[in-house]
């Protein structure tokens, strides 16, 4: 006999939850503006979300290349830069140390800049020539930051420059980044609460009637809710659907010249879509807060409907 109960008590959870998409269904207008609503509001912090580790991927990629650029004073004679570079690879914290003159610098640019025209009307070389240092792998911050400290201090050094300091940037910008996608997914569920919980307002003011005629025949109020909350979870769910489908479309949209950027620059950089997170985080999202949507809306309002 237990066994029946439960049986006809989950049979009719399903006719509910089936009887609400119906209702949903027979609404197409409403329930469209709804969704695309709830699913513009998920979209926007899973997309921003999906950006920043992309660029936490790239800066990830990148975090050894903390080479040393060492610019030589101008007057300084190659012969003397190659000695410099020999001698700098002698240092314990210093890996590697190449070379290039001011011409193979001008070579480069030239290559790289597409400039040859505006180039060859100059009177002379603007650029000097570099001595790249590759410092010890795995070595603390704080020890390349002095050994950057004693090349600079070099007679022969004119200026000295760390690469690393740009990625502690975009790290400092990439943290600043996942605050501010915190606050925004905070406001947006809350503003998914607010239209959900206003929708499902809506259905129960429409609904007053019938509500009293079930109180009145001895409906409980966990028996009203229920179609309600569903509605909510419906609601939730499709939202969170529909921007997991959106979010796809963008990505495949902004892929290709993704790509063709990674390739110009020699990189094996690929888009991460983290599509099968998003598939499992954003329906759920969505569903909770859709529940949680209703449950406050129906909390707040049914309690005001009796049988007169």
């Amino acid at each position: 006999m237990k066994l029946f109960n439960i049986h006809n008590y989950l049979l009719r959870h399903v006719q509910v939850m089936l009887s609400s998409l119906g209702e949903l269904w027979r609404q197409p207008v409403a329930t469209t503006m709804t969704l695309l609503v709830i699913g513009i509001a998920l979209l926007l912090p899973a997309g921003l979300y999906i950006i920043l580790k992309n660029v936490e991927q790239v800066s990830g990629e990148w975090q050894q290349a903390n080479r040393i650029s060492l610019f030589l004073q101008n007057e300084m004679s190659d012969r003397r830069g190659e000695q410099l570079a020999e001698q700098l690879l002698t240092w314990p914290d210093i890996t590697e140390a190449s070379f290039q003159s001011a011409q193979q610098s001008l070579n480069e640019f030239r290559e790289i800049s597409g400039l040859q025209s505006l180039l060859d009307t100059l009177p002379n070389n603007p650029l000097p020539a570099v001595i790249i240092i590759e410092p010890e792998e795995n070595q603390p911050q704080e020890a390349t930051e002095a050994l950057l400290e004693r090349l600079a201090a070099l007679p022969e050094v004119d200026l000295a420059q760390l690469d690393m300091q740009w990625l502690q940037r975009l790290r400092s910008i990439n943290e600043t980044g996942q605050r501010g996608i915190s606050i925004l997914a905070i406001l947006l569920s809350l503003s998914v609460l607010l239209v959900i919980g206003n929708t499902i307002r809506l259905a129960i003011l429409n609904r007053q009637t019938e509500i009293r005629v079930i109180k009145l025949v001895g409906g409980t109020n966990a028996f009203v809710r229920r179609p309600f909350l569903y509605t909510g979870m419906w609601y939730g769910l499709l939202g969170g659907v529909l921007a997991w489908v959106t979010l796809l479309i963008s990505l495949l949209i902004i892929s290709g010249p993704i790509d063709d950027l990674a390739a110009l620059y020699d990189s094996q950089f690929k888009l991460q879509w983290f599509a099968g997170q998003m598939l499992f985080g954003l329906p759920l999202c969505g569903l909770l807060l859709g529940v949680m949507g209703a449950w406050l809306a129906v909390s707040r309002h049914l309690s005001a409907i009796e049988p007169s």
